[in-house]
C-alpha cells in the first residue's frame, strides 16, 4: 500500500500526498478518461473555450500591469519625486536679531544682550536617559525641569531644545572642557534683551514673550512658527513687523526616524530695523523723579483742606511737542523692572506688577488712566460758549458763591463753589483764571434751556472735536478712549452693567455738572495734554507720536513716521484771545488757581511765561484726584506737560511741581532734531 503524507496547506486546509506509485497510477486513469471523452466528441470545443478565456485573462492582466508602471514610471514621477522630498527634507527657520530702540539723541532704551543658552539633543536624552539628571544637576535644575523642556512642542524637533537661558560663564565652560561627559549637550550664544535704564518707560517701551495660540490664529501671525518671539506690549507690540527682521532657513535631510542626516542648504537671516523715539532720555528721567518725589511727598503731608494725608496711590504725566504732536517723555508712577519678564516672568512677579495693592505698576497710566477731570474740562465748555454765541468775552455773570436752578426743581438744586467764595461779577477770563465753579453752571444751565437754539449736545461735540472721549490714535496697545457724560452715554453705560449705573435720564443737573468736568466724563492724562496742546498750537489736533524712524541695521532710513493731524478746533480770535489770557492768568495771577499758591514763584515766567488749567475732580475716595495741564511759552506755545495724581488733592499743589521741573528741564535743554543711529559694527 502507499503511503499517505498530509500537512496543513493555504488557509488551512488539509493537503494529502501519495507516493510515486500512487501518481503514476492517476495520471493513467486521466489519460484513459480523456481518451474516452474525445471519442465520445464532448471535451474538446470546451477546452478550447478555457484556453481562450485564460489567454484573454493573461493578456488583461499583463496590460493592467504595463499600464499601471507606466503611470507610475513616468506620468507620476514627479509627485512621487516631491512625496520622497517632503519625507526627506526639512526646513527650519533662524531667528533674526531684533532691532534696537533709542531715544530721539541715540541714547540705548532697549539692547540685545548675548547670552550662553544650553540645549539638549532629545533623540540622544532618548536613547542616553542618564543624561537628563546629570544635565540638571550642573545647570542646579530638576529632572522634571530638563524632561519638561524636552516635551515642549514650542521647540522644533529638528534642533536642539533649548534647556536653560543665561547660563553662567564657569557652568558652560565646565559643560564645554567635559563634553565627553555630555554627550548631545551644546554651549551656544543667543541673545536676549536688556533694559540700560531700568524701571524707566518699562509701560511704554513693553516687553517680548513667547507667541501665544490665540495670535497665531490672528492673521497678522499667519506663517509664525509655535517658538518665535514677538512682542506682547508697548513699542514692542505696535512695531513688531519693524523690530522683528526677517527669518532665515537651513534645510536639513532627515531619515525616517526624523534624524538629521546633513544640512543642504543655509539662508542667513536678516536683522530687524533699529526704532528711535521722539523721547528725550533726560527729559523722561526729570519727569520720572519728579512724578515719584511729589507724590512720596504727598503722601506725608497733610492737606489742609481735608486734614489728611493724601493717599497719592499713583499718578501720570506726559510731555508732548504742541507743533508736531511728538511725546517726548511719559511717566506712569509706580513703574517695574521691565527685565522681569526676559526669558518668562514668574507667577509671583506677575502678580507683583498685575496687582491692585501694589498700585498695578503694568498698567500705562498715560493712555489707561481714566480719571474725572473736574476743571480741565472748562476748556471745552468755554470754547463751545464762546464759539456759539451763548456768551461773548464780555458778558459777566454774578458769582454769589453758589448757583440755584431757577424754577421748580427737584434732587440737587443748588451747586456751590469748590472753595465756598464767591467773587462776584466776573467774566470768561477770570472764571478760567480763577476756575470759578458758578460761572461754568450758568453756562451748563444755559446750554439745557436754549437746547432748541444750540442743539442738545453744544458742549460734548466741542469735548468730543478736542479728543475727549475717542482714543488719540498713539501707536500703543490698549489705549482707553474715556467718554464724555450725555444721555447717550449713560444709555450705553447703564445696558453694560445695569447694577453699576442708574437707569438713564439727563436733566438740568445733569448738564451743570458735566459743564464743569464731573458726572460720568473721565479723560486719560494723553487726552488732556492732546486737548491743551490743540487750543495751545491754534485748534490743530495733532496724533501723538511715540515713533520717529525706522532704520536699518546698516544705518539707512527705512521709513519716518510723520505728523498726522486728527481733527481741528475752530478758534477764531475773539475766542482763543480771552481763553489764553485766562489760562496765562491761573498761573501767573494772585487770584490764579496756580498763582494765588505760589507755587511758579521761581520760575523765570517774565521771559517764559506758562499758561494752564488746574483740576480737581471729586471721586467716590475722600482726597479728590489732582490734574494739572501747563503750555508754554504762552506767547508761543511749543511744549505742553500734563499732570495727575490719583487722590492727590488739590490740583495747584498736588501737580505744580511736576510740571515746574519739566519746564526747567526744557528751557536749559535745547530738544534737538532726531538723531539716527549709525550702522551696527
Amino acid at each position: 500500500m502507499p503511503r499517505k503524507k498530509s500537512r496543513k496547506g493555504l488557509f488551512g486546509k488539509k493537503v494529502v500526498y501519495v507516493d510515486s506509485e500512487q501518481i503514476e497510477s492517476v495520471g493513467t486513469l486521466a489519460m484513459a478518461s480523456t481518451s474516452k471523452r474525445s471519442e465520445q466528441g464532448q471535451g474538446s470545443p470546451r477546452l478550447g473555450a478555457r484556453v481562450g478565456v485564460l489567454g484573454i485573462i493573461l493578456v488583461a492582466t499583463f496590460g493592467a500591469l504595463f499600464a499601471r508602471l507606466w503611470y507610475v514610471q513616468i506620468l507620476a514621477a514627479p509627485t512621487f519625486q516631491k512625496a520622497v522630498v517632503v519625507n526627506t527634507v526639512r526646513t527650519v527657520e533662524i531667528t533674526p536679531t531684533r532691532g534696537l530702540i533709542y531715544d530721539r539723541n541715540g541714547n540705548l532704551l532697549v539692547g540685545n544682550k548675548v547670552i550662553l543658552t544650553v540645549t539638549l539633543a532629545r533623540e540622544t536624552a532618548k536613547t542616553d536617559p542618564w543624561i537628563i539628571p546629570k544635565l540638571a544637576a550642573a545647570l542646579s535644575m530638576t529632572p522634571q525641569q530638563v524632561s519638561a523642556a524636552l516635551v515642549n512642542p514650542n521647540y522644533s524637533i529638528y534642533k536642539p531644545v533649548p534647556v536653560e537661558f543665561n547660563v553662567p560663564r564657569p557652568v558652560a565652560m565646565l559643560i564645554e572642557e567635559q563634553s565627553s561627559n555630555f554627550p548631545g549637550v551644546q554651549v551656544s550664544l543667543t541673545t536676549e534683551r536688556y533694559y540700560p535704564n531700568g524701571d524707566m518707560l518699562a509701560q511704554i517701551l513693553g516687553h517680548t514673550g513667547q507667541i501665544t495660540g490665540a495670535e497665531m490664529a490672528l492673521p497678522a501671525y499667519q506663517g509664525y512658527t509655535p517658538d518665535a518671539i514677538v512682542g506682547q506690549a508697548g513699542i514692542e507690540e505696535s512695531y513688531n513687523s519693524v523690530l522683528e527682521g526677517q527669518n532665515g532657513t537651513t534645510t536639513y535631510e532627515v531619515n525616517a526616524l526624523n534624524q538629521v542626516v546633513k544640512t543642504l542648504s543655509v539662508k542667513p537671516s536678516v536683522p530687524g530695523n533699529d526704532l528711535v523715539l521722539p523721547i528725550d532720555l533726560g527729559l523722561q528721567n526729570t519727569l520720572d523723579t519728579a512724578l515719584a518725589n511729589q507724590i512720596n511727598a504727598l503722601r506725608s503731608t497733610v492737606d489742609p483742606t481735608t486734614g489728611i494725608h493724601p493717599p497719592a496711590t499713583s499718578g501720570a504725566a506726559v510731555v508732548m511737542d504742541v507743533t508736531n504732536g511728538d511725546i517726548l517723555a511719559m511717566s506712569s508712577y509706580p513703574s517695574y523692572d521691565p527685565s522681569l519678564w526676559v526669558g518668562g516672568i514668574s507667577e509671583s512677579n506677575y502678580l507683583n506688577i498685575e496687582s491692585p495693592t501694589n498700585g498695578t505698576p503694568a498698567l500705562d497710566r498715560v493712555i489707561q488712566g481714566e480719571y474725572t477731570p473736574g476743571s480741565t474740562f472748562k476748556l471745552a465748555t468755554a470754547t463751545a460758549a464762546l464759539n456759539t454765541g451763548l456768551i461773548s468775552p464780555y458778558t459777566d455773570i454774578n458769582d454769589p458763591g453758589y448757583f440755584q436752578i431757577p424754577g421748580r426743581c427737584t434732587g440737587k438744586c443748588t451747586f456751590h463753589n469748590a472753595g465756598n467764595e464767591a467773587l462776584g461779577s466776573i467774566n470768561i477770563i477770570k472764571a478760567l483764571a480763577a476756575s470759578d465753579d458758578v460761572f461754568f453752571y450758568n453756562l451748563g444751565y444755559q446750554f439745557y434751556v436754549k437746547a432748541g437754539q444750540y442743539g442738545p449736545t453744544p458742549i460734548q461735540d466741542t469735548a468730543n472735536k478736542y479728543g475727549f472721549g475717542e482714543i488719540t490714535g498713539i501707536n500703543l496697545p490698549d489705549e482707553q478712549s474715556g467718554r464724555v457724560d450725555s444721555l447717550a452715554t449713560r444709555e450705553a453705560l447703564y445696558k453694560a452693567a445695569p447694577k453699576a449705573f442708574n437707569p438713564p435720564g439727563w436733566y438740568t443737573g445733569d448738564n451743570i455738572e458735566m459743564a464743569f468736568g464731573q458726572g460720568e466724563t473721565v479723560v486719560t492724562p494723553l487726552q488732556l495734554a492732546d486737548a491743551y496742546a490743540t487750543f495751545a498750537n491754534g485748534g490743530t489736533r495733532f496724533v501723538p507720536q511715540i515713533a520717529a524712524a525706522a532704520v536699518t541695521p546698516n544705518g539707512v532710513l527705512a521709513k519716518s513716521y510723520p505728523s498726522a493731524v486728527k481733527d481741528r478746533v475752530s478758534l477764531p480770535s475773539s475766542t482763543r484771545g480771552p481763553m489764553l489770557t485766562g489760562f496765562e492768568e491761573a498761573i501767573s495771577a494772585p487770584f490764579g488757581t496756580v498763582g494765588a499758591t505760589g507755587a511758579f514763584n521761581n520760575f523765570p515766567l517774565s521771559s517764559y511765561p506758562l499758561a494752564g488749567k488746574t483740576g480737581t475732580a471729586q471721586t467716590n475716595h475722600i482726597e479728590p484726584d489732582s490734574l494739572l495741564v501747563v503750555f508754554g511759552p504762552a506767547n508761543s506755545p511749543k511744549y505742553v506737560v500734563a499732570v495727575v495724581i490719583d487722590q492727590g488733592g488739590y490740583g495747584a499743589q498736588a501737580d505744580s511741581p511736576v510740571v515746574e521741573a519739566a519746564f526747567n528741564y526744557l528751557i536749559s535743554h535745547n530738544i534737538g532734531p532726531i538723531v539716527l543711529p549709525k550702522a551696527s559694527t
